[in-house]
């Protein structure tokens, strides 16, 4: 079973993954890593800490001469930031820097040090904070090189920020965001194609493959909403406009000529491309911060202010690659299991051959 954990402060030393139930003999392309990573920093209206770190993967157990030995497999990626913090986020000693006292509206900040009977913030918007998911991004890209077995590929695309639709409307729109000392939110769209039919089932909720791929979407920091397919939209038209018909032929098999279904039927793939949207809110950091209270006394303040981005939906839409691929990955592995890739590779050829003849 594919599964993975992240750990890490957003200014500590680093951030470190570890994967587990990775086949034995994927030939990794480091390359590839690195690059959703850089990915993940772009976009117009990130802030002034993308300036500042250069994410670079470092692989510290189970791959040898490039190819994965079957053990957990150990990321570190460096916080660059990490030497103008060393005082504030110590591990030992007396602590350093001013308590963080006014939670930010829409943030982890307040439900946080109540549920964690903390008195500065600090301790929980640094494991809250979104540097987290440059992690996920890494353990993502090996999930990408261990579905294309499979011959799976994912993309990802931004459909609107702030309501804007057009990339000049959008820059525009980010700019005067940022003028106004404000943040802005946006939806895009994941998906993932060829996808053969059969991952997930439709026998427990929690094997669902709609359901994994909307909890792993939605775990991502901000984001709001998932829909599959044709999503809301279902709520306004008659089945007979919105389920898609089926067809065969003999050299193609079983195909649709629309995909309202977003590629999943009752928890199952069908074998369409899957497609989801996300909606990501603003970032709740502002910097003309909204009203909040001071959990030290109570009295009435302004919010806290972190050096934030204006907007970061084009770096979520990366992450949530990276959080389908991993879940695909679990769904292959679930179906088709395998100790080394070549029994997987095995397992899908012989999967393929039954279903098309």
């Amino acid at each position: 079973m594919f599964r993975f954990l992240t750990a890490g402060e957003s200014h500590g030393p680093a951030l470190t993954a570890i994967i587990e139930g990775i086949p034995a003999g994927l030939q990794l392309d480091f390359d590839q890593i690195n690059e959703d990573m850089a990915r993940r920093q772009q976009g117009f209206g990130r802030g002034g800490r993308m300036k500042i770190e250069k994410d670079k993967a470092e692989i510290t157990s189970g791959v040898r001469f490039g190819s994965t030995l079957g053990s957990p497999l150990t990321m570190v990626i460096s916080n660059r930031d990490w030497e103008n913090w060393q005082e504030r986020m110590a591990v030992f000693g007396q602590p350093q820097g001013a308590e963080i006292t006014a939670p930010r509206p829409g943030h982890a900040d307040l439900p946080g040090v109540l549920k964690y009977q903390r008195q500065d913030i600090r301790d929980i918007l640094e494991r809250a904070s979104a540097r987290e998911t440059a992690a996920r991004v890494a353990v993502g890209a090996i999930a990408k090189q261990l579905i294309a077995v499979a011959g799976i590929t994912i993309t990802s695309s931004v459909l609107t920020i702030g309501g804007a639709q057009t990339e000049t409307e959008m820059l525009e729109a980010i700019a005067k965001a940022k003028t106004a000392g404000d943040s802005l939110g946006g939806i895009f769209q994941v998906m993932a194609s060829p996808v053969m039919p059969g991952l997930g089932s439709h026998v427990q909720w929690d094997r669902r493959l709609d359901t994994r791929l909307a909890a792993a979407v939605m775990s991502i920091q901000a984001i709001k909403g998932v829909e599959f397919g044709a999503g809301f939209a279902y709520a306004n038209l008659p089945g007979s406009q919105v389920h898609d018909e089926i067809y065969y032929e003999s050299k193609q098999g079983y195909y649709r000529r629309t995909n309202n279904a977003g590629g999943i039927e009752g928890g199952i793939s069908n074998g369409e491309p899957i497609i989801l949207k996300a909606v990501m809110k603003a970032i709740p950091t502002l910097m003309k911060p909204l009203a909040t209270v001071d959990i030290a006394d109570k009295t009435a303040i302004k919010a806290n202010t972190e050096r934030s981005d204006v907007c970061a939906v084009a770096a979520a839409a990366v992450v949530a690659e990276a959080m389908v691929a991993i879940v695909l990955a679990q769904s292959l592995l679930e179906k088709f299991g395998g100790d080394s890739i070549e029994d997987l590779r095995l397992a899908i050829n012989s999967y393929r051959i039954r279903i098309n003849e």
